[in-house]
């Protein structure tokens, strides 16, 4: 019955080893993108790519870095499936961006991405949204649950003005590792 798929005898070893080559190259490429890396909640992994360093730098030297993370704003907290759905998506999107070259000089987020921080905002401080000490915010709240995100008000919470490095000078953003293996590095020399 599966006899149809199976190749030709002689074709055997060229189809082994194209396949040896194409899950090789794929291993290869999933090692030198750090892709495991992705699947962790370190903000250090956000700084793989080079435009992102004033957002950590700024997050870095803000009182959000002793309590929340990229991924507590930047991701759905409703179920597991969606958290990894929408970074894969997002992950994909971005790497599709970078590979390409075609990434802005000044990064915005996106509607969805948006939708999500706007709820992670009001997960995280529902209880100070529902706290009558806090009038302003918790009518504002109130009367335009949905019309408002929270960076109307709060603009630079938690990143500040995130123009380019200088908005947070003096800032260390830690780099990726190299990806060239150490003997081509050797054979440089």
């Amino acid at each position: 019955m599966l006899k149809f798929l199976r190749p030709p005898k002689q074709w055997k070893f060229p189809v082994l080893l194209a396949a040896g080559i194409f899950f090789g190259l794929g291993a290869f490429i999933l090692h030198i993108s750090n892709a495991s890396s992705y699947l962790s909640d370190k903000p250090e992994t956000c700084v793989n790519c080079h435009i992102m360093a004033p957002q950590y730098a700024t997050w870095k030297h803000s009182s959000h870095r002793e309590v929340a993370h990229c991924n507590d704003c930047h991701v759905p907290h409703d179920n597991v499936f969606n958290k990894y759905y929408f970074k894969a998506k997002d992950g994909l999107r971005h790497a599709t961006v970078f590979t390409l070259k075609k990434e802005p000089q000044v990064i915005f987020i996106k509607e969805e991405g948006a939708g999500v921080v706007h709820q992670n905002c009001v997960r995280c401080h529902e209880q100070q949204l529902m706290d009558a000490r806090q009038s302003a915010c918790i009518a504002n709240y109130k009367e335009n649950r949905t019309a408002r995100p929270c960076w109307d008000c709060h603009r630079e919470v938690p990143h500040g003005r995130v123009n380019s490095l200088s908005s947070t000078p003096n800032a260390q953003v830690p780099l990726p590792e190299s990806p060239v293996p150490e003997w081509i590095k050797e054979l440089n020399k």
